[in-house]
């Protein structure tokens, strides 16, 4: 299994790359997905951000209010690293579960969706890792007009962010989205060839392996 870390910062474009590569065969562990089951109703991660925060960060259905809680923790470092160490253990512990099973299937690539990978110091786990990339002032109009944010909001966010120069360092490939979705996918397919010839080279130094001798 050739384990591949996708990430990128904010309004890059790494969801639509990432659906892209299920699209070709990839099996994808989201991590927003894993951080939202983390904090459900219910949850110790629930309960702790509630009882840090109180009932302010909470709509009217008792459910959290992510814009809230993300304006509080966007603009005091502090407050960030407190709600990063309620909810990233419990994303680790189900991702290292997800992968376990993908294993156990054989999966061929599974593509772990990190948004944080560099920055949470994730990056030595993974075979490969793939960064999304775009140009900031393209991050910042879409996170304006798609996502309904002021600008100063969105310009926090990308500033809490690594700069991507620093993340396309370490990034084994590079897949720069700041033009036609066409272009996007010709490239997500530059990658994705690449990586299937590595997992099937991978596959098959396995089965050497493990084949039992001559005789």
């Amino acid at each position: 299994m050739l384990l591949v870390a996708l990430t990128g910062n904010i309004a890059s474009g790494k969801s639509s790359v990432a659906k892209m590569f299920v699209a070709r065969g990839a099996t994808l562990i989201d991590a927003d997905v894993l951080a939202r089951l983390a904090v459900r109703v219910g949850t110790p991660g629930y309960d702790a951000i509630v009882k840090r925060w109180g009932e302010a960060v909470l709509s009217a259905d008792g459910v959290l209010d992510r814009g809230v809680l993300r304006r509080i923790v966007f603009e005091q470092p502090e407050e960030l690293r407190a709600l990063n160490s309620i909810v990233h253990p419990e994303v680790e512990r189900m991702r290292a579960r997800l992968l376990g099973e993908a294993r156990a299937r054989g999966d061929r690539v599974v593509v772990c969706d990190i948004p944080l990978l560099f920055e949470a110091n994730l990056a030595g786990g993974f075979d490969r890792i793939v960064l999304v990339d775009a140009p900031r002032s393209i991050r910042l109009e879409r996170l304006v007009r798609d996502r309904g944010l002021r600008e100063t909001e969105a310009m926090a966010m990308i500033a809490q962010q690594m700069p991507a120069d620093l993340k396309r360092a370490r990034a084994d490939f590079v897949v720069d989205n700041d033009g036609t979705r066409e272009a996007l996918e010709q490239r997500v397919d530059e990658v994705w060839r690449a990586l299937a010839a590595e997992a099937d080279a991978l596959a098959q130094r396995n089965s050497l392996t493990l084949a039992p001798p001559d005789g």
